[in-house]
């Protein structure tokens, strides 16, 4: 067992000790022997050790960020208090569940399953879309970075996913994208002629009124 000793001057020393029952040579107890091993130094490399890994515990469930974890079965490991936001289910309903199947669509489990393959061979994946959808049925796309998990002797372990919500992003570019295409259809079916140079004069846009008007065409 464990107990703790002091030295003359005061210093606390972490003693593990076997206490061995002494006889005499009729076989009655005589006493106790000691025989202690000074463990103080791994003791406070294993606090520091557990100081540090709460401190990463903290830090992955107060990140402004989804992330999680899973093992080499792909089963839940972390889920994180972003990811519980965004996605509806608590760390308790996913720890142990599969990832891949209970939280996945079907249709991306194929290409999600194989970043996360990748990533438990030691090759991780910085910057995929992962696609997901929430437990009320939102769906959102995440930019993922898939990370290999590894164990104090380099062991791989499983894979940490930390993600980046795009989702808003995404919505904001595929408007921009429509407004361009719906400009670019009213300069061409306009009832005006309409063309465009660019800097040095060359021209960029040339419409269908335009070609009907000149006789020249938008290849010309």
């Amino acid at each position: 067992f464990e107990f703790p000793l002091f030295t003359k001057d005061g210093k606390r020393k972490e003693i593990l000790l076997n206490a061995t029952t002494r006889r005499g040579p009729d076989g009655q107890i005589t006493g106790v022997i000691g025989v202690g091993q000074d463990i103080t130094r791994i003791r406070e490399i294993t606090n520091e050790q557990q100081r540090n890994a709460e401190d990463l515990a903290r830090l992955i469930d107060t990140a402004n960020a989804p992330i999680f974890g899973v093992d080499m079965a792909g089963m839940v490991t972390e889920w994180n208090r972003k990811a519980a936001d965004m996605l509806g289910y608590t760390k308790e309903e996913t720890i142990g569940k599969a990832f891949v199947q209970n939280f996945i669509q079907p249709e991306d489990r194929p290409s999600v399953e194989e970043v996360l393959q990748r990533a438990m061979a030691g090759v991780e994946t910085a910057n995929y879309t992962l696609p997901l959808m929430s437990k009320l049925g939102k769906r959102y796309t995440v930019l993922l970075n898939a990370t290999t998990r590894r164990d104090a002797k380099g062991k791989i372990t499983g894979v940490v996913g930390v993600g980046q919500d795009i989702t808003e992003l995404n919505a904001v570019m595929a408007e921009s994208k429509r407004i361009a295409d719906d400009l670019m259809r009213l300069i061409e079916t306009a009832n005006a002629p309409i063309f465009g140079i660019d800097t040095e004069g060359n021209v960029t846009e040339w419409n269908a009124k335009a070609s009907s008007l000149l006789g020249f065409s938008k290849e010309e």
